[in-house]
């Protein structure tokens, strides 16, 4: 069985620190073998007898739909066997949300996925980062780096959010949203 993993950011060390690049954050804790491809960053792996295949979409968070869907056909991942990870600033920092399919809430990557995929039928991993931010100052603040303190909690941060998306591909979605949503 096929999956593919796919965390939301955008690329190069400009953004690298930033709380809109969880999602790349996220996937790279499940492998350090990436290379680049066309569309994204790629890894593969293996987790409890399923091939995983994750992705970086290098065309920029607003445009992950083409990365997603290029995947998706080339790796013949069925969309039931698609989660995406992504920053959340609805959710406090540290939240993690999984849902089966659901809005895009407002974000753009989600909304290019949704559009280029035939709908929101797919899974998601929502990763709060608080949402310490003045109204109107939503894109200054997702593009910003980790406070001090945050950057103290993020391992921890990261490596609940990866143990998620493997639990995803064992375990499915529901046994994953009983366990992780919290």
């Amino acid at each position: 069985m096929k999956y593919l993993i796919v965390g939301l950011g955008n690329p190069g060390p400009k953004y690298a620190d930033t709380r809109h690049n969880v999602g790349f954050r996220v996937v790279e804790q499940l492998s350090t073998d990436w290379h680049s491809d066309t569309h994204g960053d790629i890894a593969r792996i293996k987790h409890r007898g399923k091939l995983v295949t994750l992705l970086k979409p290098t065309t920029y968070m607003n445009l992950s739909g083409k990365a997603v869907r290029y995947w998706l056909q080339a790796e013949n991942v069925p969309k039931e066997n698609l989660l995406v990870v992504m920053d959340d600033l609805h959710l406090d920092f540290g939240r993690l949300r999984l849902r089966g399919k659901g809005s895009a809430a407002g974000h753009n990557g989600l909304k290019d996925i949704d559009q280029l995929t035939g709908g929101n039928n797919y899974a998601r991993l929502r990763v709060g980062i608080g949402k310490d931010f003045h109204p109107g100052q939503q894109a200054d603040y997702v593009l910003s780096e980790w406070t001090a303190d945050e950057r103290t909690e993020l391992p921890a941060l990261l490596k609940d959010a990866s143990d998620a998306c493997l639990s995803f591909c064992a375990h499915g979605l529901s046994n994953t949203m009983s366990a992780f949503n919290r």
